[in-house]
């Protein structure tokens, strides 16, 4: 005879996240067919509904797991002029004025915008991007000719329209030269 026994919240998240850690190992290893990944927000799938899970990973900093990362889009290569979205869930507790000051170091570090642009972005971010928790969730959206628009757990908290910011910001993950190249190749799907 069987029985259920209930799940607690911490234990649900933990199933939650090992099924959809299996899934998107299984598409990987079965030629990127499909890759298992939260629906997007109902408002980003409303945006661009024609967008398809691409790819996902972890985001560790020093072996800490910082968040879960997918890749929507209509390919896996990255079109920097496209539309598409990245869909990031977090797994601590962060400051938005640091991911906007880490967002702003990456930008640098790929090489995009000069001193004074990457000075403006990084004020448009810490405007934008609020304290996030873990268990919450930033979607970035890219949308032609060049805007970029956030959702904090489903609902829109701001626009940058400005396409070299948007290139800038979203080339963090998916410009070759991002400081994580295995994490941006398991996001477009293309990892061996």
């Amino acid at each position: 005879m069987s029985r259920n026994i209930p799940l607690s919240r911490a234990d649900r998240a933990r199933v939650l996240a090992c099924a959809l850690a299996a899934g998107v190992a299984a598409a990987a290893s079965a030629g990127h067919l499909s890759v298992a990944a939260p629906p997007l927000p109902a408002a980003v799938a409303a945006l661009a509904p024609d967008l398809r899970p691409q790819g996902g990973a972890e985001m560790k900093f020093f072996g800490l797991s910082i968040y879960d990362g997918w890749y929507w889009s209509r390919a896996h290569a990255w079109t920097p002029g496209g539309a598409y979205a990245l869909d990031l869930h977090y797994h601590r507790n962060l400051e938005g004025a640091s991911i906007a000051e880490r967002s702003v170091s990456e930008i640098e570090g790929i090489g995009v915008g000069n001193s004074a642009q990457r000075q403006r972005w990084g004020e448009a971010m810490r405007r934008i991007f609020p304290n996030v928790r873990k268990g919450d969730r930033i979607t970035g959206v890219s949308l032609p000719p060049g805007i970029a628009r956030f959702y904090f757990n489903g609902q829109p908290i701001g626009e940058i329209d400005d396409p070299e910011f948007t290139r800038a910001f979203f080339g963090i993950w998916f410009d070759p030269r991002t400081s994580r190249p295995e994490f941006r190749a398991q996001l477009l799907g293309t990892a061996e």
